[in-house]
């Protein structure tokens, strides 16, 4: 059966767990071709063949994407596979958090080079293709979606360099939105409350332990990826004439 995705591709960063992993399925389900990208290979083999096994076409393509030239080359290596490019999602994402006095540089590096450097490679690489398929039949559009978070809304004590990484995601795409959206290529930021997925597990236990009792992550039932999902599929099948600057979804139960 045919969906208002069929015959598109769409690249999805970060799919080897979570909202990434969650958004390919439901991309593919809509009828795209899906590239998943990421580091782990195995995650990502596993995923290509759950996709294949519903009914999808999935593509793995391994790479670092805050290595610009990784970044670069998962792009043409899409294109060249499939002959298109659609959609983006710039979901890859890292959140080390601890306050600003003694912290750790290196890992403010990390973040700003996955959740910033990252969205921006593959986004420059990708816009020429989006653009052109803006502009042929298929759909008459294309589109960016890039994963924020309500820490590009809202700043808390200890989450600092995580706060600037994300209210640079939205700040980058309103602006880009402004540049492209009237070419027929939609920029939206989506930006996530609570979501069970790994993101708080790549913190040390002290800051683990720290999170389940603060205002920020402590939500009894928090979205699961498949939420998330489902509002990049809600953004990205508009009609031509209708985008979606900035969508916010938030659990009931987080303030």
């Amino acid at each position: 059966m045919s969906s208002s995705l069929t015959g598109s591709t769409a690249l999805v960063t970060g799919a080897s767990s979570g909202i990434g992993s969650a958004t390919a399925r439901r991309l593919a389900e809509l009828g795209a071709t899906v590239a998943v990208v990421a580091r782990r290979r195995d995650r990502l083999d596993t995923l290509a063949a759950e996709i294949q096994q519903a009914g999808g076409t999935a593509l793995v393509i391994v790479a670092d994407i805050s290595v610009r030239d990784q970044a670069e080359a998962a792009v043409q290596q899409i294109v060249e596979h499939t002959g298109r490019l659609d959609i983006v999602v710039n979901n890859a994402g890292l959140m080390l958090l601890g306050p600003v006095i003694g912290a750790d540089v290196d890992e403010w590096e990390r973040m700003i080079a996955i959740n910033q450097k990252a969205m921006l490679y593959i986004t420059n690489a990708a816009l020429p293709y989006l653009l052109k398929a803006a502009d042929d039949e298929l759909r008459g559009v294309a589109d960016i979606v890039n994963i924020s978070s309500i820490a590009g809304r809202q700043a808390w004590a200890n989450f600092g360099v995580y706060n600037m990484t994300k209210f640079g995601v939205n700040g980058f795409s309103e602006a880009l939105r402004q540049e492209v959206t009237k070419r027929h290529v939609r920029v939206g930021v989506l930006e996530p409350g609570a979501v069970a997925t790994e993101l708080v597990s790549h913190n040390s236990q002290k800051i683990r332990e720290d999170l389940a009792t603060s205002d920020a992550e402590n939500i009894p039932v928090p979205l699961q990826p498949e939420d998330i999902a489902d509002s990049v599929a809600f953004m990205v099948t508009r009609p031509r004439h209708s985008s979606i600057a900035e969508l916010w979804a938030m659990p009931t139960s987080q303030a």
